[in-house]
Formats: structure tokens, sequence, C-alpha cells
């Protein structure tokens, strides 16, 4: 079974997540046939994807596999991690990747989502980063994401309430470019695709670098980096840390000690 549905509209890659029996959970296989598909479109110099979900999932995303984490001890959320690498892949993807939305965008999903050049959602679609449910330390570059596209309130709030935002809040605070009737969701964002792909493909390449290069232009001392690196260890070595994901695969609620 393919977990990556792909069709080529055009100019415009349509990718579909297929594994509706999980939530379309982001598995390390769900994750790696992601990135050999885009792979293949960059060979094969495709200007436009457009990343959803097939019509039999109720959500967009449950985020992260949970029970591919690890237990404690190790950064769950490495560079070298199929997140962080799927991530990276977008960024440098030389053409537009845009998200369209349908249903909830749970956990590293909603990360995924924020990472896409444009997000387009219907009225269905919410968007939540859930790791403080789970007692998950989230790393510097993905609080980054949030802090770029949305500010420090917003992001905040995210992060600290582990809520959902909804369809209407989340065009208000920018997440949404454009927020679509269900209906005509998938005839708007292609169409938008479309003309994004008739505009010239070099200059979106160099544009969009430029951008991933000036979101990152925050200096950060080694001393800073090693002061967010020995903070987030203190989550993933702790007794909630292992306690949030217990939690989580014997479907209860977590009981957090703080330590």
């Amino acid at each position: 079974m393919s977990f990556v549905v792909t069709e080529l509209r055009g100019k415009v890659a349509l990718l579909s997540l297929n594994n509706p029996r999980k939530k379309n959970a982001l598995s390390h296989a769900v994750m790696t046939e992601l990135m050999h598909v885009l792979t293949e479109l960059q060979a094969d110099k495709v200007p436009v994807v457009v990343l959803g979900a097939t019509r039999e999932s109720n959500v967009w995303s449950s985020g992260s596999d949970i029970g591919e984490l690890p237990r404690s001890h190790r950064d769950p959320f490495g560079y070298d991690d199929s997140l962080e690498a799927l991530l990276r892949t977008i960024q440098r993807y030389p053409g537009a990747v845009m998200a369209m939305v349908r249903g909830g965008v749970w956990g590293g999903a909603c990360d995924l989502v924020m990472t896409c050049d444009l997000i387009i959602g219907d009225e269905t679609s919410s968007f939540a980063i859930t790791p403080a449910k789970l007692g998950i330390p989230y790393n510097a570059t993905g609080i980054l994401h949030f802090i770029n596209r949305l500010g420090l309130n917003v992001a905040k709030e995210m992060f600290f309430s582990a809520e959902p935002i909804s369809a209407e809040r989340a065009e208000r605070v920018g997440i949404l470019n454009h927020l679509v009737a269900s209906d005509k969701l998938m005839d708007f964002t292609l169409d938008l695709a479309d003309r994004i792909a008739s505009r010239s493909p070099l200059a979106v390449a160099v544009i969009k670098e430029q951008f991933r290069i000036l979101a990152g232009a925050h200096p950060l001392s080694p001393e800073a980096f090693e002061r967010i690196q020995g903070l987030r260890r203190q989550v993933y070595d702790s007794q909630d840390y292992e306690e949030g994901i217990q939690s989580f695969l014997e479907k209860r609620a977590p009981r957090f000690k703080g330590e």
C-alpha cells in the first residue's frame, strides 16, 4: 500500500496522504515515502506541489506516530529524525509547496503544514500543536516556524494550551492564506497552483530560497544554543515525558508531576 497518492495535473503535482486507518499519522514510512516522491518531483522539475489527504481521511493528519518516538533519554526531534528531514526537504524544494487542508491537523503535522509555502483550508480545518499534552520538548527549529508565521503571542498560546485553532481564527492569525468552502477547496487550490506554475520557475525558486535564508537569519550565540539544548534535555529525560507517551498509548489522561 502506498502511503502517498501522487497525481500530476499539468505542471502541478497533487500528493495525498493515504493512511486513514491511522489518521494519516506521520510514521517513518510515511515521511520516507513523502521525501522520495518530492525528490523525484524535484528531478522532474515540477514547479508546484500540493500536499493534501485522500477523501477517505476524516483528519488531515494526527501528527507524529507516537508509538515510534523514543521512550526517554533521547531527543525525539533531533536533526536527523524523519520529521526534521522532511521539513528541510519541503523548505528546500525549488518550487512552491502548498498545503490543502480538510480536517484536523495535529502535532508534528501542524509543523509540517506551517513549513509549507502556502496553506489553503476549508471550514473543517483546525490546527493544534500538542507537545505540552504529551510532555514532549519541541525543538527550536519548529518553534521558529511558528514564530515566523504567527508572531510570539499566537505561537505561545498554541504551544502552551495545545488547543486547536478553528479555521476562521486560523485565517485571521495568518495560518491560512485562504479559507474556502469545502466544495470549492480543490478547484480553488488547483487554480492558484496553476497560476503559480505559470510564473518563472527560476524566479520562484530563487525567491523561495531567499525567504528561507532570511527567515532563519536570527543570530544565536553558542551559549544560548547550549542553553536551549539543556532545557530540552530536562524534558526528554523526565518522568513526564515517559508518562505522556505511555498515557497516549494506553488512551488515558496523563498524570504529569512536573519531574
